[in-house]
């Protein structure tokens, strides 16, 4: 069951049966999301009409029926997939009855020659294809595809497969060569069809990918209001060097375009995603590894804009982010690819829903200035952004793609190859599989990850007896602090960022354990990122903290939090979670000129201050208190 299977490069993945999440911080999440999210977004879709729109064409009635924007159908299909991945990871039959259920709304509204979409080429409607820069129709058969091939692999070839070959040889069939020779506005289609040749073996599907992405850049698309960098059709895949444009569709082009490279081999291609990857994490990625710094276009903004209380950072963008730097990882093996992915699910994608995963965060901004309103828990917000996670948007995509990203995950956390297995992402979690050679291996993965920092691999099996070895990841941000690794015979080295390996003749019972020193430290951003000069961040492991003005004494905010670097923070009583920074809060209505914001240096004077060691808790758990203000760059006392 695997949702990514290259057929080559550096790394296999290990699929959901082979990869078990057993316990810990991603245990619970999943839980919440199998429980509760999965129906949550099942009963909005029918609630506002998405899910009825297949009906709506089947039964002639579309033009005055359909509901939801153009792309709304590719909610159903992005929740069609999150519960076929949860389904093969043996959830019962309930989610399997579900599944069947919608795919026969959406097959009764598949034209016979293979043509799916209730927004277009119906009576009343704008013909087929006639607006791809906005239209979505492409990006929505990507979703399609991709629930498809999720059935097939977690549960055997169902109708919502047959579904998506259908519409994929109609894609075939009218953007071949010789057919319409443009792309769509917002790239999924591209992965998708790559993912569907690996599945089938069918060549064609493949080609039309690699069209897709060759064609991208050359101005098929409309200039329109933000201009073709938007769709990141101003540049040619190979010839651009950073990612830029709308941040979710920068993101999938890059996914696709690596599928494609890693199936066809083509290096060339592989290294263009690598250098605009590299490029974009060091100068347009948030310290939680959010991307899209505008709200105007959800667009990366230019090098080193950054501004926190101006994040957009996108929830879907973090879930674009995982599945490129999963990809890269898998074709390279290059351990910063997990780094990233690891700062971006704890960070962005665990950040987004609600502890009881029934609402959730659209943008994910890194300072709230103002509470604002909370959303009604019984209508669709009309808003993005907000200090309270919504229920639900008018445009929902981060559920249910958060949805499918934690119904997927156990099969983030190890891969393969000749040589032995690769620990990636650390949770509770059982692995079982198989070697080159028949070399069968089970092991036992505990950890208190990532409140702390220790990590227990315990050899189950490991048959026929013959050394292999174990590599783990030194998480990038254990930079500067020192890891240990302790092998089954005791023996204890000092490993630094990067990747520990123990290649020996494990025997049942063995234990590797790797330390981790996981302590809350300060974080300075790059004096290039204007917005947060003269500011510090607590990260602690992989977790960025915050400020919430529920902890700060009389209704203050978190605008008046002055903390002082010059002394460490502190953990907070043991199972708080929280972390202690030494500051002070100021008095925000201090001296100067209260007409004019700016005065001379040297006329600047001191302000009033309260002396208070400042409580600072998980970024990903904020506004889960009621409203509040919060920020994650912390001014100093020096400024």
């Amino acid at each position: 069951m695997l949702p990514v299977a290259p057929t080559r490069g550096r790394l296999r993945p290990l699929g959901l049966d082979e990869v078990r999440i057993t316990g810990g911080f991603w245990a619970g999440r999943r839980e919440v999301n199998a429980t509760a999210t999965l129906a949550h977004c099942r009963d909005w879709m029918e609630r506002v009409g998405w899910t009825g729109n297949f009906r709506a064409v089947a039964e002639g009635r579309v033009q005055q029926d359909r509901r939801g924007r153009e792309f709304a159908d590719s909610e159903i299909y992005k929740l069609l997939e999150a519960m076929a991945w949860q389904s093969g990871t043996g959830t019962g039959t309930a989610l399997d009855q579900d599944i069947a259920a919608l795919a026969v709304a959406v097959a009764s509204a598949q034209e016979p020659d293979g043509y799916l979409n209730t927004a277009f080429g119906h009576p009343g409607q704008q013909p087929r294809y006639s607006d791809l820069e906005w239209g979505h129709e492409l990006y929505c058969y990507g979703h399609l595809i991709q629930a498809g091939v999720a059935q097939a692999r977690a549960r055997g070839e169902g109708e919502l497969t047959k579904i998506a070959r259908r519409a994929a040889d109609h894609i075939c069939a009218t953007f071949g060569r010789g057919g319409i020779e443009r792309v769509c506005g917002h790239p999924e289609i591209e992965t998708a069809l790559v993912e569907l040749a690996r599945l089938t073996g069918e060549e064609r599907y493949l080609d039309q990918a690699a069209l897709f992405i060759d064609r991208r850049g050359h101005g098929t698309l409309a200039d329109g209001e933000f201009g073709r960098v938007y769709h990141q059709d101003d540049l040619p895949v190979r010839e651009a060097t950073v990612l830029r444009g709308h941040a979710v569709r920068a993101l999938y082009l890059a996914s696709g375009a690596v599928d494609v490279a890693v199936e066809t081999g083509d290096e060339e291609l592989l290294a263009a995603v690598v250098r605009q990857w590299e490029a974009t994490v060091a100068r347009r990625t948030y310290l939680t590894g959010g991307m899209g710094s505008h709200h105007r276009d959800e667009a990366f903004g230019d090098d080193f804009v950054l501004p926190p209380d101006r994040a957009y950072s996108e929830t879907c963008a973090g879930v674009a982010s995982v599945q490129l730097a999963w990809r890269l990882l898998l074709a390279t093996g290059d351990p910063r690819y997990a780094d990233l992915a690891e700062r971006t699910l704890f960070n962005v994608v665990a950040t987004s829903p609600s502890e009881d995963g029934r609402s959730f965060f659209y943008a994910n901004t890194l300072h709230r200035r103002h509470q604002g309103p909370v959303p009604a828990a019984d209508a669709v917000s009309p808003r993005a952004e907000s200090s309270l996670r919504a229920p639900w948007f008018a445009v929902s995509c981060c559920p249910t793609n958060v949805a499918r990203t934690l119904a997927q995950l156990p099969a983030h956390l190890a891969t393969a190859d000749d040589r032995g297995i690769q620990l990636h992402q650390y949770a509770d979690a059982q692995i079982t599989t198989s070697l080159t050679g028949g070399h069968d291996i089970a092991l036992r993965v505990r950890t208190d990850y990532p409140s702390g920092g220790n990590v227990t691999v315990r050899i189950d099996r490991s048959s026929p007896a013959r050394p292999w070895t174990l590599s783990l990841r030194v998480p990038a941000w254990t930079e500067d602090a020192t890891a240990y690794l302790v092998d089954p015979d005791g023996t204890c080295r000092t490993v630094g960022p990067g990747t520990a390996e123990i290649t020996r003749l494990f025997l049942p019972g063995d234990e590797i354990r790797l330390e981790l020193p996981v302590a809350p430290r300060w974080m300075a951003p790059d004096p290039r990122i204007d917005a947060v000069r003269g500011t510090v961040a607590v990260q602690r492991g992989p977790l960025v903290y915050c400020a919430e003005s529920v902890d700060l004494p009389d209704g203050r905010e978190v605008d008046a939090v002055r903390v002082d670097p010059s002394a460490e923070p502190v953990d907070g009583p043991e199972g708080t979670g929280t972390v202690v920074a030494p500051g002070e809060l100021v008095e925000q209505d201090g001296p100067g000129d209260p007409v004019w914001p700016y005065r001379p240096l040297d006329r600047a004077t001191d302000s009033a201050a309260e002396g208070t060691g400042i409580v600072l808790v998980p970024y990903n758990s904020w506004a889960n208190r009621g409203p509040s203000t919060m920020r994650v760059w912390l001014p100093t006392t020096e400024t």
